[in-house]
């Protein structure tokens, strides 16, 4: 998924996105641990979704407060 269609996503939905990709990126770090997981490279690029996700949740809490303040 890019990153402008993260974007375009609700809160709720980025929080399921989250949540899902958190359990799928926690299995992969277990997978890593045992040895089982032969393709590091989706280890890095789910520790990198999970951080994009973030990045966009954190922009969508920044703008809310600024709407906020500048309501009163």
């Amino acid at each position: 998924m890019e990153f402008k269609e993260l974007r375009t996503k609700t809160v709720k939905d980025l929080n399921n996105l989250l949540s899902q990709h958190r359990e799928k990126f926690r299995s992969l770090r277990f997978s890593v641990t045992a040895k089982q997981l032969k393709n590091i490279r989706e280890f890095r690029e789910g520790r990198k979704f999970v951080a994009r996700i973030l990045t966009v949740l954190k922009e969508n809490t920044g703008k809310e407060n600024d709407s906020i303040l500048n309501k009163e």
